[in-house]
């Protein structure tokens, strides 16, 4: 169970963003990003996106520091993927998605 953080380098809305992501579940995830600080309005599918300024005090809470590419391959790996436009239903209670709150 690992909670996995790239460099801030997506640009938008005039900061640079990182994500944070967990390779075990989106439970792990949230009480990680709730524990830290992050808003829940910062969850987008399956990432927190992370403005550049957090990224310092995220990984010293346990964040591990991953390139981008090494990120995604982990989060498909782990089957916690959720793309846009993904077939299929969201995910249900308890699986850890937006309805398990």
């Amino acid at each position: 169970m690992t909670v996995l953080i790239d460099p801030p380098a997506v640009p938008g809305h005039g900061r640079w963003w990182s994500h944070l992501v967990s390779d075990a579940s989106h439970d792990e995830l949230r009480a990680f990003a709730r524990d830290v600080g992050i808003p829940d309005r910062g969850f987008d599918r399956d990432h927190y996106d992370v403005p550049s300024e957090w990224y310092d005090a995220v990984v010293a809470a346990g964040a591990v520091p991953v390139s981008s590419r090494e990120l995604v391959a982990r989060l498909v790996a782990s089957g916690l993927r959720r793309r846009k436009h993904a077939p299929g239903p969201p995910p249900g209670p308890g699986a850890g998605g937006p309805d398990s709150r």
